[in-house]
């Protein structure tokens, strides 16, 4: 039985928790398998403690010639029997999408640079939920 309620449980209960330490150099792939890149960074809203979005390396070798994009948290699912987050995103749309450096920025500073990207991707704001 679940110590909260009184509903027999059939398994193990899935955990949805994840120590951002955890997520930070997981691979990005693709929904067939491909690799898109590795999350470097997870960026954080303050005040609500939501996030926000991650920036994700792409290309390179070795960390040389990476370039850094964000991506809205909203668009990445993670699956677990790849244990990797899926994007569902083609080259194209990677390599057109806006920027990043690898240290982010502050959300704060930027509402017109993260509202630019979250249409970018079609996703919806963390902000608006």
């Amino acid at each position: 039985m679940d110590p909260v309620s009184t509903t027999p449980q059939a398994g193990p209960k899935a955990r949805t928790l994840i120590a951002s330490d955890r997520v930070i150099g997981t691979e990005v792939r693709r929904p067939d398998g491909g690799k898109v890149g590795r999350i470097e960074r997870l960026m954080l809203d303050k005040s609500s403690g939501r996030v926000a979005y991650v920036v994700m390396s792409f290309g390179g070798f070795l960390g040389l010639g990476e370039d850094y994009y964000t991506l809205p948290w909203a668009v990445l699912a993670f699956d677990p029997a790849i244990e990797a987050y899926v994007v569902d995103i083609t080259e194209e749309q990677l390599r057109n999408a806006p920027a990043r450096s690898p240290e982010g920025g502050d959300p704060a500073d930027e509402r017109e640079w993260e509202e630019h990207v979250h249409r970018y991707y079609n996703a919806a704001p963390y902000w608006g939920i």
